[in-house]
């Protein structure tokens, strides 16, 4: 799937900066923190 994003110029920058230290390309180091995110989110039983 694809999708355009739009992102503060700020966080783009620092998601980049991440993504580097981290050695992950920029879409993987948004997909590896929304899946952390969604893994947190259903641990605590929170919906959505």
């Amino acid at each position: 799937m694809r999708i355009t994003l739009r992102l503060p110029a700020g966080l783009h920058a620092w998601l980049v900066a991440q993504a580097k230290s981290a050695r992950r390309s920029l879409n993987s180091e948004i997909v590896y923190r929304l899946e952390g995110e969604r893994a947190t989110v259903e641990a605590d039983g929170e919906s959505p």
